[in-house]
């Protein structure tokens, strides 16, 4: 078995049940025999978890969309920097709940940005790394919108609280970037349950598995 760490993310809208499917990811891959550590973004440092709550913060509505992009990209040049290529180096998979695929989304998809910017902060906070593998975990959005206010009682983020136009938006995005890549990326059915979820998601984990065993 190989030990060279992998890194896994997991992408979609709110209410695509990302947060949910992580623990049964890491629970499956330890059983497989890897070292295993979740994190999450923005955040996964202390100062990337601050830098998150600044990002949430409903109290912020007014957060230019410039100052959201670099806060989103100092979070993560201080996440990548401290604990996910340490974690690598050291043979541990990672999964992370979102990455800079949301970025593309969100900012580009659901803000307008123009996803050139995106990719020169992505070149210079990045260097060479990108995911080894992509979970998309795709839902209509009036649908994600639903399941996560109902999550929340009622109490929605900054993101949370955007338009449907923004987030069916942000999907097309998912969509688009999975489409360019489809070696990177797996789209997943998230409308389904629960259980038939994490199937899909662990057939394709033993799939990645399965080719790193046979080039060892």
């Amino acid at each position: 078995m190989t030990r060279h760490g992998r890194f896994i993310t997991l992408e979609g809208i709110e209410g695509a049940g990302k947060s949910t499917q992580v623990g049964g990811m890491a629970e499956y891959l330890r059983l497989r025999g890897m070292d295993v550590i979740t994190t999450r973004e923005p955040g996964g440092t202390p100062l990337a978890e601050r830098l998150r709550a600044i990002l949430l913060d409903p109290a912020n509505s007014e957060m230019s969309q410039t100052a959201e992009l670099l806060l989103l990209f100092a979070a993560r040049a201080d996440h990548l920097e401290r604990l996910i290529r340490p974690a690598l180096a050291a043979g541990c998979w990672v999964i992370c709940d979102r990455f800079t695929d949301a970025t593309y989304a969100y900012q580009s998809g659901g803000r307008g940005i123009d996803q050139a910017q995106i990719a020169q902060l992505e070149a210079l906070v990045h260097g060479d790394l990108r995911p080894d593998l992509t979970f998309i975990l795709d839902i209509p959005p009036d649908l994600g919108l639903a399941r996560a206010r109902r999550r929340r009682q009622g109490e929605t983020d900054r993101f949370e609280a955007e338009t449907l136009e923004f987030f069916t938006t942000a999907r097309q995005v998912y969509l688009q970037l999975a489409q360019a890549q489809p070696g990177r990326y797996r789209i997943i059915d998230a409308t389904v349950s629960l259980e038939q979820v994490q199937a899909q998601i662990r057939q394709s984990l033993a799939e990645l598995i399965n080719e790193l065993e046979g080039r060892a």
